[in-house]
């Protein structure tokens, strides 16, 4: 792998560890008292005060989550830190960091301007956000293939999906006691979504068997493209060797030109409390809901596809023109010419539904302390192969009416983290939070985590 290719996989890896985690606060604040934006994990709860945020400033949210981290695809070798694939990193050792699949995924959310008032019997909230999310799932036999080369010679590197979209949100919520019921409360929203983009690829299959003669590739998948200018660039394949191969057009890149609204959609929060004596429950479902995308542009293998070919054959001579080393580099060079992606006709529209989230929760006040409460959450966003779940155990304290803090314990999908949140409340004129769910640990020279699992979230408030 050349210095650009390098440089490239680098970045590949520092924009995936960086914020599809579908987060839409800090869980570090789901107990806590005076944390203005309970209500985005559970529509249910309400707040003390009105308030209105500081435009661009009240509520950001910035979160990597996956089992993928930097330290499983750089290792040091002497004095320097090279990837897993240089020859000089035995392939056992290389390949012992990754699990059968790994999954890099990211999300920001911010909310542009928010408000909430007492009114209608109950308090209600409207907030204006930008949410951005993506994240890729792959096999282990990705990182085999980068790493053995033919060494291994057949890889079945299936169920390869790398997804991203990006929407603004308009969402109006209403919660409020049930008198008929004592001790509960519920709540709900609306959300009207404005899509900005979306991208999903499915790489069914992709099963090759590579020899020194010949290689074998059978190959399935789909790329939908849900963006405004959106264009596939192609070229013209001429197969050599005798493979028998007629020429043929793939899918090589893709541009976008005049880049603008794509999508229109709708979602639905729905949640409840309900307290009894020093105990409360509560359960809620989040982003109940879809984006049809507009015109969606779409490449495919259109089926299962094989390709036998002596195209690319490999001598163990390695001054020979056909070296491995030669021949591996063209071969991951041309890898897109594998697919056989064709341009299909786009699609005049593309529905897909949200990354829905599943809340519950428990939470008890200490009866030798009041303003001490233990809480734990569970929370499962089910979006296909990027489905994962934790659960958070939480302390929460509020000494006096200005201050509230929380630690927390979470473990889950990605693993065990540590995680905590300071809010300061005037109660009238000033609100200030600041919080990690995952905190940051060990940095690379370069900023980057060395973990792919770290959050952040900050906000300023005016409750009155």
């Amino acid at each position: 792998m050349n210095k650009i290719k390098k440089l490239a996989f680098c970045a590949a890896m520092a924009a995936a560890a960086l914020p599809i985690y579908a987060q839409k606060s800090t869980y570090s604040g789901y107990f806590l008292d005076n944390y203005m934006y309970r209500f985005q994990m559970n529509p249910a709860f309400g707040n003390d005060q009105n308030f209105v945020s500081m435009p661009g400033l009240g509520n950001i949210n910035v979160s990597l989550s996956g089992n993928l981290h930097l330290t499983d695809v750089v290792s040091p070798l002497g004095n320097k830190t090279v990837l897993f694939t240089n020859p000089g990193i035995n392939a056992n050792i290389a390949l012992k960091n990754f699990g059968n699949r790994e999954k890099v995924m990211t999300n920001e959310k911010i909310d542009i301007l928010s408000g909430g008032f007492k009114a209608w019997g109950g308090y209600n909230t409207i907030s204006i956000s930008a949410v951005a999310n993506a994240g890729v799932s792959l096999p282990k036999s990705f990182f085999q293939l980068a790493k053995e080369g033919v060494t291994n010679k057949t890889y079945e590197i299936n169920n390869l999906a790398a997804d991203a979209n990006a929407y603004a949100q308009i969402a109006f919520n209403h919660s409020r006691d049930i008198k008929q019921v004592p001790g509960l409360r519920a709540g709900a929203a609306v959300k009207f979504l404005i899509g900005a983009g979306a991208l999903q690829a499915k790489f069914k299959e992709a099963d090759l068997t590579l020899g020194t003669d010949n290689w074998i590739a059978r190959t399935n998948a789909d790329i939908y493209a849900s963006v405004g200018g959106f264009q596939f660039e192609q070229k013209r394949y001429v197969p050599e060797g005798t493979s028998g191969m007629q020429p043929y057009d793939y899918v090589s890149g893709a541009k976008v030109e005049n880049f603008g609204i794509n999508g229109f959609g709708l979602a639905f929060d729905l949640g409840a409390e309900y307290k009894l004596n020093d105990w409360k429950f509560s359960a809620a479902v989040l982003d109940l809901g879809f984006i049809s995308w507009g015109e969606t542009q779409w490449a495919s293998t259109n089926g299962t596809q094989t390709i036998q070919t002596d195209a690319y054959t490999f001598s163990v001579d390695g001054d020979a023109d056909n070296s491995f080393k030669n021949e591996f580099k063209n071969m991951k060079d041309d890898l897109s010419k594998l697919y056989q992606l064709s341009v299909n006709a786009p699609k005049s529209s593309y529905t897909r539904g949200l990354a829905t989230t599943l809340n519950f929760a428990v939470d008890y006040t200490f009866p030798y302390y009041r303003k001490l409460h233990f809480g734990l959450v569970n929370s499962t966003r089910i979006y296909g192969p990027f489905t994962s779940t934790h659960f958070r155990f939480s302390a929460n304290v509020a000494p006096v009416k200005v201050f509230s803090a929380d630690v927390n314990v979470g473990v889950g999908t990605f693993g065990a983290d540590f995680g905590w949140l300071l809010n300061l409340n005037t109660n009238k004129g000033f609100n200030l939070f600041l919080g990690m769910d995952h905190t940051v640990g060990r940095l690379a020279k370069q900023g980057i985590p060395l973990s792919s699992n770290a959050s952040f979230n900050f906000g300023m408030n005016f409750p009155f």
